[in-house]
């Protein structure tokens, strides 16, 4: 076969190359070490003569530099042509859905609370976890050794010795006491944030959850002022009517003391939050004239406002971090 037979083929070849692979197959076939066809040639030259090597061994160097220029040029069209349809946009295929992120319903739950207590014109205000026996304790009317200690298991923090004494804080009642004693009456505040408790887990019990404090003082607040607040707030979160029950309780911090029961459409009662008055030992701890000041306390807990709303069974499924539970959240 003749040097220009040789070319009419490869350009018909090359012409006729749709993919990468057929152009590599091309390669092979006339510029293969063993069986090239071009190769062939340029191996043949040795039995020539001196004329013909300097004729033939000339115009097959220029083939062979004229496929591989001619077979570079049609690989690099290909793989344009190839990256051009793959992201081309076709109208006519189905949409994909897009997927996307949602809040956890306790985020979701702190946002509305949040909300609604800065329309009743509430503060928010937030505290440190790591707390002192005496904010946790001792400035709320729990000194050492009274017996209401017991109704919080405390996760204590190893400390040098006669050093004040550490605690992952129970409640975020501290924070009231740390408020008021840098602040001056009248005022109306609302602490939410994660507490800790040391104790057994189960549907309706976590290790760390979180709370919603409040705290209103001034001159003439009544339980009166209490009512119409906690009323309002739960009208507002549940966008429902709403039954009320308040009855007597205890606890340290308040005189007198009361839980607040509701009652949702359809429902059974459900004990949502403690309350009262709060108490003369925790104003002159803080150096409040109890004669001329009164206040009013109040906690619920965010995590059981949470399972109430959205039906939740179990608390700790909130702190699973299973996907599929947070997605049904929308």
């Amino acid at each position: 076969m003749s040097i220009e037979q040789l070319r009419k083929e490869v350009m018909s070849d090359i012409n006729s190359a749709k993919t990468r692979e057929q152009c590599d197959a091309i390669r092979v076939k006339f510029l293969g070490r063993k069986e090239g066809k071009l190769t062939e040639i340029l191996k043949s030259l040795k039995e020539m003569s001196v004329e013909e090597k300097r004729v033939i061994g000339s115009a097959a160097n220029e083939l062979r530099q004229y496929i591989e220029h001619e077979l570079n040029k049609k690989t690099e069209y290909i793989v344009a042509h190839e990256q051009k349809k793959k992201n081309r946009f076709d109208v006519t295929k189905p949409g994909k859905r897009v997927v996307s992120g949602v809040l956890h319903p306790l985020t979701k739950v702190d946002k509305e609370v949040r909300t609604i207590f800065s329309s009743l014109n509430f503060t928010i205000v937030e505290g440190p976890e790591l707390e002192t026996e005496v904010y946790n304790f001792d400035s709320l009317n729990i000194p050492a050794g009274h017996s209401a200690r017991d109704m919080w298991d405390t996760l204590w923090v190893k400390q040098a010795p006669n050093s004040e004494g550490l605690l992952m804080r129970t409640h975020t009642s501290p924070v009231q006491a740390r408020y008021m004693e840098s602040h001056n009456p009248p005022f109306q505040i609302i602490v939410p944030g994660r507490v800790f408790r040391y104790e057994a887990t189960d549907a309706s019990h976590e290790i760390n959850f979180y709370q919603i404090e409040g705290l209103m003082v001034g001159p003439d607040i009544t339980l009166a002022n209490l009512k119409f607040v906690i009323e309002t707030f739960f009208k507002k979160f549940f966008k429902q009517k709403i039954e009320f029950r308040y009855r007597p309780s205890y606890f340290p911090f308040v005189e007198p003391g009361i839980e607040v029961d509701i009652k949702l459409k359809g429902g059974k009662w459900l004990e949502v939050m403690g309350a009262g008055m709060v108490h003369r030992n925790v104003f002159d701890a803080v150096k409040y004239n109890h004669t001329e000041l009164q206040g009013f306390a109040f906690g619920m807990g965010l995590d059981r406002l949470a399972m109430i709303k959205y039906g939740v069974p179990d608390v700790r499924l909130f702190y699973s971090g299973d996907i599929r539970f947070t997605k049904n959240f929308k």
